[in-house]
């Protein structure tokens, strides 16, 4: 395994429990720790982009690029990931098992139009 590889799984798999420990923090109210939730998950979510820095130095690729195409690929992702996250929501926990399903499902395509958008389509 490449220093690289074993520094980016690392620091990924770190940036990850933060962020997760952080959210459930903020988001179960029986913990009564929002405040701190927040701040775990922002330390998370700052560990994780500073790890695609690290490797992407580690590798000796340039640093990301940011155009129209990334703002909207990233725009996109967002919307299907909450789209699928809300679906769940309906379904598991407010008991709307239709509307969850058409939600879910909606962001399920919206998340595989990433496919085309990211890759373009070949003959």
């Amino acid at each position: 395994m490449k220093k690289s590889s074993f520094v980016t799984m690392l620091l990924g798999t770190v940036s990850g429990v933060l962020f997760a420990l952080g959210m459930c923090m903020a988001l179960i109210p029986e913990w009564d720790s929002f405040r701190p939730g927040v701040v775990l998950g922002g330390a998370g979510i700052f560990l994780g982009m500073a790890t695609v820095i690290l490797w992407r130095k580690m590798e000796g690729r340039r640093p990301v690029h940011i155009s129209g195409k990334t703002v909207l690929t990233i725009a996109v992702g967002i919307a299907g990931a909450l789209a699928l996250g809300v679906g769940m929501c309906f379904t598991m926990v407010w008991g709307r098992m239709v509307l969850g399903i058409l939600l879910g499902l909606a962001g399920i395509l919206i998340l595989l139009c990433l496919i085309p958008m990211t890759k373009g389509i070949k003959d």
